[in-house]
C-alpha cells in the first residue's frame, strides 16, 4: 500500500485527515499569520532554488522541465536531507504538503508528493 501523501494550499483549512501539515515554500506565503497557516512544520530546505523558482514562474508548459531540473536539485545534500524527512512524515502518513501556489497540481509540492508516494 502506497504512503497517504496529499497536496493542498496553506490558505485553505486545515482538514480532518490532514496529518502531518508541512509547508515546503521557500517564502513565508503572503498575509497569513502562524497561527492561521496550522502547519507542523516549515521544510524550507526542499524548496526549488530560487533561481529554478523564478524560471519556472508557474508557468505550466515549463512545468516538465521544472520536474526534471527540480528532481536534480533535490540531490543536494541539504535537500536530499529535507526529503529524507518528508519521507518519514509520510510513514505512517497521513502527511499533507501545502503551498501558497494557486495551481497546486503543477507545484514543486506536486512534485514532492508523487516522489514520496513512488
Amino acid at each position: 500500500m502506497g504512503r497517504d501523501v496529499r497536496v493542498r494550499r496553506v490558505y485553505d483549512d486545515a482538514a480532518d485527515g490532514d496529518g502531518e501539515r508541512i509547508l515546503v515554500d521557500r517564502v513565508w506565503p503572503r498575509g497569513l499569520s502562524k497561527d492561521q497557516a496550522r502547519l507542523d512544520r516549515w521544510e524550507k530546505d526542499v524548496a526549488p532554488s530560487t533561481e529554478l523558482r523564478k524560471w519556472y514562474g508557474h508557468a505550466v508548459d515549463r512545468f516538465e522541465e521544472f520536474r526534471r531540473r527540480y528532481d536534480a536539485e533535490l540531490k543536494d545534500p541539504d535537500r536530499a536531507a529535507a526529503l529524507a524527512r518528508l519521507r518519514d512524515d509520510a510513514d505512517p502518513g497521513p502527511l499533507t504538503l501545502l503551498t501558497a501556489t494557486k495551481d497546486v497540481d503543477h507545484s514543486q509540492a506536486a512534485v514532492l508528493a508523487a516522489i514520496l508516494v513512488s
